[in-house]
């Protein structure tokens, strides 16, 4: 039986304390929501620095190299050396949440896995339960970075890799915030330590929300109350689902030749595709209402546009709902324009309405079970995994953790070629397997 031996622990600071910097943060409806949801795991396999690669590296070794260039990261994304501040107020019976900058540190492990090899992780059809082991903070709710760190790293040493497993509070940072902090970590391990005017800088003022949102919020006691019973789910099974180019090329074609149209994203068609597989796999009856909620961006659909190096969170659910008989009825086609309209829904008009009226009446976010008869999409084709590099080969692969209950899109190796990591029911997956439908556009 795998063990993994934990080597050493400790706190990582901002190598120069932001003294002049912002010092306090405020949290929009977009962060503010995400408070009663785990943290997010996000984590990295790399290849194992060859010999004469370590003797370029900083430090005495490659963990001491990691610590040194993520203490120089943090000089620029000092929020997350931070913690969370709830004010209660006891004049309305409200609460109000901010972000301190107080550069209290980054919690850094250091682990190995002695028996454990890059092949053990990519090789099986699901992803193995080892992987839940290269994460920390299992089960923390993001309104606990009161009192834990905003992001905390482990670092796994394999027999021929190294795995870096990222958990982070979603209340201070979406997906797009964190791959800016993670590219500019690589970029640093890489000898960029001094040259940080080389790529564009975080913004972590709250101005753009001038005349819209009238900070700190303040939230009824009564919606920060978690439930007496912790939801727990059954055991997930973990899986990647690879789509070539051509295949994603094909899917994006079909939705398109069915609608008569050339509007429906490459994205949309695979979602579209995953969806309806799901449904067929769940064996829903026709007439269950069924639901897929993609994750949208924002940052365009605010007036004035917030920029992309924006820090903070930036995005919202939309919603498809039909019957499961409704959805296998059309085709592939049908189903993409239906998630197509949700994004598109999300005017500039809507979203500030959202804003505005969140304030008013503050509702937080649920985690979606993969067990129900919702979908929810989160991460990007976007997204570069296999673009990041510390300095010794660029990334493998990427794996979420345990505490992401939702399904991650991100870019496969192949440029054009898009991986999706679903976590579900393991009879879910086999039916999935089985699924000739589905199957046929993966090959």
């Amino acid at each position: 039986m795998t063990h993994i031996r934990f080597i050493s622990t400790s706190t990582i600071q901002a190598a120069v304390s932001p003294k002049e910097l912002t010092q306090r943060i405020a949290l929009t409806p977009w962060d503010l929501q995400q408070l009663l949801v785990d943290y997010t795991q996000s984590g990295f396999l790399f290849p194992k620095p060859a010999p004469s690669q370590k003797t370029e590296l900083k430090g005495s070794s490659v963990i001491d190299h990691l610590k040194t260039s993520l203490s120089h990261t943090l000089e620029i994304f000092y929020p997350l050396a931070g913690r969370l501040v709830k004010v209660e107020n006891e004049d309305d019976k409200t609460a109000s949440f901010f972000l301190d900058c107080n550069n209290l540190g980054v919690h850094f492990v250091h682990a190995v896995a002695d028996d454990i090899t890059v092949a053990d992780i990519l090789e099986p059809i699901y992803v193995p339960d080892i992987v839940n082991s290269f994460f920390l903070m299992n089960g923390v709710l993001n309104y606990q970075g009161i009192s834990n760190p905003l992001l905390a790293v482990q670092v796994t040493e394999l027999v021929d890799g190294i795995f870096i497993g990222c958990t982070w509070n979603h209340s201070v940072m979406d997906g797009n915030s964190f791959w800016n902090f993670f590219k500019s970590w690589s970029r640093i391990s890489r000898g960029n330590t001094d040259s940080t005017s080389q790529f564009p800088l975080p913004i972590f003022q709250r101005c753009f929300f001038d005349g819209i949102i009238d900070f700190p919020i303040h939230i009824p006691f009564h919606e920060l109350l978690l439930p007496n019973e912790r939801f727990i789910p059954p055991p997930l099974k973990q899986r990647i689902f690879h789509f070539s180019k051509k295949k994603v090329a094909q899917l994006k074609a079909i939705a398109n030749a069915e609608m008569g149209t050339h509007n429906i994203s490459s994205l949309q068609a695979v979602m579209g595709h995953l969806w309806r597989s799901v449904v067929r796999s769940r064996h829903c009856s026709n007439n269950q209402e069924v639901h897929y909620h993609p994750v949208v961006g924002t940052r365009q659909r605010i007036q004035p546009p917030l920029p992309e190096e924006y820090f903070g969170n930036a995005v919202l659910h939309g919603n498809v709902t039909t019957t499961a008989g409704n959805l296998l009825e059309h085709g592939i086609g049908w189903v993409a324009w239906q998630i197509k309209e949700a994004i598109a829904s999300q005017t500039t008009k809507e979203v500030r309405k959202y804003l505005e009226d969140w304030v008013k009446a503050p509702k937080m976010k649920k985690t979606i079970s993969s067990t129900s008869n919702a979908l929810l999409t989160a991460g990007s084709p976007w997204f570069n995994v296999h673009g990041n590099d510390f300095g010794w080969g660029r990334a493998i692969a990427m794996r979420s953790g345990a505490n992401n209950k939702y399904d991650v899109v991100f870019q496969g190796a192949e440029e054009g070629s898009m991986n999706i990591e679903a976590f579900f029911l393991p009879e879910t997956l086999q039916a999935m397997e089985d699924d000739a439908k589905f199957i046929e556009a993966r090959l």
